[in-house]
């Protein structure tokens, strides 16, 4: 009877993650097949089936000269992948320094990052804005990766995978071996994060390349914008000129870096679970 509970525990359990990987999945569909239809199919409706007009869609989106869409890969590109890389050391450095030293103000400082997370990007957008102008930074890719070096979100996540996962007796260990401790967290404590690490540069990766309020704040001049504000140009554009199969091939090309990214870094995810630290 046990035997036969869990095979019908395990066969529901598979029912329901087909389902919703079918979901997920569904609209990538749906998103690919309309991106293959010109404006006018799309205009009659629905269909499952893919159309004739990919390469026609492909190439209205690279060759519109009011709409850079290559020059929008390559600053998204460099927006995303600096966010992610410089996000992911930081918060692990600064979590690092918060749990393996005791000081005073410790829990003030953690209370003081805590603070910052809760309160909105919207909220700071105007103090921002005219401090990158005071500074010269106006227009500019700097102001969309150098605020990445402080993230409360991913500091928080940090902080708890090592207490869940970094002994401090492994810190103590490098420490009577000689180790700086700058070299401690380069070549021991980083090894057993990146399985956190690759999680939050994939989420930061995401959020960066889908950012669309700051870059619209900063970014005036056409050669330096990122996907997302080019995508809400062509959306916006006149009903004479408006183009669906036009919008649906950019953001499959938008998508197209993310899920790279992804499987890139999943199987970090799935070989990291493996490391470890000291056992008591």
């Amino acid at each position: 009877m046990d035997k036969r509970s869990n095979a019908i525990l395990t066969a529901i359990a598979h029912v329901v993650l087909i389902f919703l990987s079918f979901l997920c999945l569904f609209f990538f569909y749906i998103l690919i097949i309309n991106s293959t239809r010109s404006h006018v199919e799309l205009q009659k409706g629905f269909s499952f089936l893919p159309g004739g007009s990919f390469l026609t869609n492909l190439h209205n989106v690279i060759n519109d000269p009011a709409i850079p869409i290559l020059k929008g890969i390559v600053n998204s590109l460099i927006v995303s992948t600096f966010c992610a890389a410089i996000t992911t050391y930081f918060s692990a450095l600064t979590a690092y320094g918060l749990y393996a030293y005791q000081f005073r103000l410790n829990k003030v400082a953690f209370t003081f990052i805590m603070m910052i997370l809760v309160m909105p990007t919207q909220v700071t957008a105007l103090g921002f804005l005219r401090l990158i102008t005071t500074m010269g930074m106006d227009d500019s890719l700097l102001p969309l990766i150098i605020p990445s070096v402080a993230s409360p979100a991913v500091f928080y996540f940090m902080y708890s995978y090592m207490q869940s996962s970094l002994p401090l007796e492994l810190v103590e260990a490098a420490r009577i071996d000689g180790s700086n401790e700058f070299g401690t967290f380069n070549r021991i404590v980083l090894p057993i994060m990146k399985p956190a690490i690759a999680v939050q540069a994939i989420f930061t990766f995401v959020g960066a390349w889908n950012n669309y309020f700051v870059p619209a704040l900063v970014i005036t001049s056409k050669n330096k914008q990122t996907l997302p504000i080019m995508i809400a140009m062509l959306r916006g554009a006149d009903y004479m000129t408006f183009d669906m199969g036009k919008i649906y091939m950019m953001i499959t090309i938008a998508i197209v870096p993310i899920i790279i990214v992804y499987l890139f870094l999943s199987k970090f995810i799935v070989d990291g679970v493996t490391l470890g630290g000291v056992k008591d």
